[in-house]
């Protein structure tokens, strides 16, 4: 099954089985879903969760039970500016600025500009702990996501710059109905998760997939160096230092 078919196989079942909660419908979109709650509260279970200070998360519905919680434990978080449109192109959501009865408020999507610093790629700490959002995933970490690439290539952006690794863990939440064993292999540029969380259980993949070192240049249409400032900078440097 290619992405296009996979993506709306999946939103149609998750709207037909009555497992897909506000936004609606779930189409063209990161899925919301039911007892995403349950699922933040698994991942928070995880010993790689424990460990993280720092958190880079995706800014959809079903992820904001995830940025809550790691507001409350204390945990920074990092979320993209829509579509990488500026050159600070990161939220900085530090709950050490932010008073206790904002911290639900501040990691939504109409709230994080009253609460966040706006920071460039180049100055995020190391990120502990990746959140990516997903359409469809399987159990050996591939994943498909709504299908405008902005995950992968902040995940590039990240990686070029030092502030993730190869060993920086990468999880998403999702409806057990995300979870299929019909996905295809993943592109070049895709990022596979090393765990899986739904309400009922957690994967952890090994995944066998390989994981994207930076930006391929090459394969980034020119139109998105012009959309994002931060991109035709990294651009011009790469050309610069002739990498």
């Amino acid at each position: 099954m290619d992405k296009a078919t996979l993506r709306t196989t999946v939103w149609d079942d998750l709207e037909s089985s009555g497992a897909a909660r506000f936004p609606f419908p779930p189409h063209g979109r990161i899925p919301n879903f039911a007892d995403a709650t349950a699922a933040a509260e698994r991942l928070a279970a995880t010993p790689e969760w424990a460990a993280a200070d720092a958190v880079k998360a995706n800014p959809d519905a079903p992820q904001l039970p995830v940025r809550r919680r790691a507001l409350r434990e204390g945990k920074t978080v990092y979320m993209a500016v829509p579509r990488l449109r500026d050159e600070e192109c990161f939220y900085e959501l530090d709950p050490a600025r932010i008073d206790d009865d904002d911290l639900d408020s501040a990691p939504t999507v109409s709230h994080v500009e009253t609460y966040a610093d706006k920071v460039g790629p180049d100055a995020l700490p190391p990120i502990d702990l990746v959140v990516s959002g997903s359409v469809a995933v399987s159990e050996a970490g591939a994943r498909v996501g709504k299908g405008e690439g902005f995950s992968d290539l902040e995940y590039a952006v990240l990686r070029g710059l030092g502030a993730v690794s190869a060993e920086t863990t990468v999880a998403t939440t999702v409806h057990e109905r995300q979870v299929r064993d019909d996905l295809p292999e993943p592109d070049a540029h895709d990022v596979p998760m090393d765990l899986v969380v739904t309400p009922e259980r957690l994967v952890r993949t090994e995944t066998p997939y390989p994981r994207p070192e930076g930006i391929d240049w090459d394969a980034l249409p020119d139109e998105r160096l012009d959309e994002m400032p931060v991109l035709r900078r990294l651009h011009d440097a790469s050309d610069e230092s002739g990498e």
